[in-house]
């Protein structure tokens, strides 16, 4: 059977917005599984420098993954825009150069993260207790990069092709895999979190196995053959070109929290724990603004293909107002009883009151990142992944880990260090209020430009 098509250049906005963008949420959900049932299920069966271990790991493989998908983000946004100007014959070559490209990325990965995970940890100020369950949660988890690569070019490409789906179908096969894995691993054979990271990795084996065998049997709205998977010149270099803003801007954004992390784990295991506890909440309470993000970028991608600039900038105004209704909710939720949220990942009631004591910063960002979110998904669309690397890169550094640095000299209190994240995203919606602005006089078609 064709595999069809999304076309978001027509028709109503609100209906067709949300159906695409909920898959997606689901579909991180599940991918917010991954690292937070390693830390549930560690939690309960193991010790604390397991729990430390998995969650300084975790955040690191969390980093990379999200450097990988942020660069594939240049194949959804070439695709999209290709579909959306009706040049869908193109579909074929951007497919294979991505496969390609993407394959090498893998195989690289996949060499190097083993080889660094002692020098990882440490650069992570790992604290002593954890320093070798960290370091083996990252070389394990390290072996299965290339299946990281494989399912995020396989989300990427679909989700350009406005199929949101396949990616949550995906998905889901990990995370069943992954829960079963840990449960034998962990909790019936107490393996901790080498047992945690040996499942994730088998659970990615598994899922991406699958999905390429589903994906075989069906068509292509577009001509595709194997000998389509090869390096394009051209078609790599936009790739890169929209890819690699992205991603520098996630790598380093992503380092900054890294930092950050590395600035709490000098204040001793509780705190470090209970961070990792804390990151893992926030991968859930941030998963609204995130699928809209991702929703946003192929909608825009498609419809300022088509010259449909007006309708990009109404589905941005949609966007905004759904996310801001369910951030209220998570604002409420993190603020107010991140405690409970805490105690599902760790039974150390200490470990809980530092998680919920950071988490509550965390909590005031639900409201500014529905904003955030949204007009990065914007701005991804219309192929200005220059200003989104720039902007996120100079809030991290100048705004995010200052204050977080600061307050862990003068309070020592979690609260105070996570506020360094709201901070840095006020900057950042400033930031892109201003270069909106710019964007509706120079881009043509846009209602109000000039």
């Amino acid at each position: 059977m064709n595999q069809k098509i999304n076309d978001f250049t027509t028709g109503p906005i609100f209906r067709p917005l949300l159906a695409f963008s909920m898959p997606i949420l689901l579909a991180l959900f599940l991918q917010a599984l991954y690292g937070a049932v390693d830390l549930l299920i560690v939690g309960k069966y193991a010790y604390a420098q397991d729990v430390s271990g998995v969650a300084v790991g975790s955040q690191i493989m969390q980093t990379l993954t999200g450097l990988v998908s942020s660069f594939a983000m240049g194949t959804t946004i070439l695709l999209g825009q290709n579909i959306g100007a009706g040049n869908r014959q193109a579909g074929g070559r951007i497919i294979g150069t991505s496969t390609a490209l993407f394959a090498i990325i893998g195989i690289a990965l996949t060499a190097l993260i083993p080889l660094l995970s002692g020098e990882t940890a440490s650069l992570m100020n790992a604290p002593k207790e954890a320093f070798d369950e960290t370091k083996q949660y990252i070389s394990i988890c390290g072996l299965g990069s290339v299946m990281i690569v494989a399912y995020n070019v396989l989300g990427s490409i679909m989700r350009g092709l406005g199929d949101s789906k396949t990616p949550l179908m995906t998905v889901a096969i990990a995370s069943m895999a992954n829960i079963a894995g840990d449960l034998l691993l962990v909790a019936g054979l107490g393996m901790g979190a080498s047992g945690a990271a040996i499942a994730t990795v088998a659970s990615q084996t598994i899922s991406v196995l699958i999905s390429l065998l589903v994906l075989s049997r069906r068509n292509l709205p577009f001509p595709f053959s194997r000998q389509d998977i090869r390096i394009d010149p051209a078609i790599t270099k936009k790739i890169v070109r929209f890819g690699t803003p992205i991603a520098l801007q996630d790598l380093l954004v992503g380092l900054s929290f890294l930092i950050i992390l590395a600035i709490v784990n000098t204040l001793g295991l509780v705190a470090s724990a209970g961070v990792g506890v804390a990151e893992k909440v926030c991968g859930f309470i941030m998963l609204i603004p995130a699928a809209f993000m991702q929703a946003m970028s192929a909608f825009v991608a498609q419809n300022h293909g088509a010259g449909e600039n007006d309708r990009a900038e109404l589905g941005l105004k949609i966007a905004v107002l759904v996310s801001t209704a369910f951030g209220l909710v998570m604002f409420y939720i993190a603020f107010f009883h991140g405690d409970l949220l805490c105690g599902l990942f760790s039974r150390d009631s200490e470990v809980v009151a530092a998680g919920f004591d950071y988490l509550r910063a965390y909590g005031i960002d639900c409201l500014l990142t529905c904003f955030l979110f949204c007009f990065i998904g914007f701005f991804n669309g219309l192929g200005e992944t220059g200003f989104v690397m720039i902007q996120g890169i100079a809030a991290a550094f100048l705004v995010r880990i200052p204050v977080a640095w600061w307050m862990s000299r003068t309070t020592g209190r979690l609260f105070y260090i996570g506020l360094g994240i709201p901070s840095a995203t006020v900057i950042q919606i400033i930031a892109c209020f201003i270069f909106y602005a710019r964007v509706r006089k120079r881009v043509a078609g846009i209602s109000g430009a000039k």
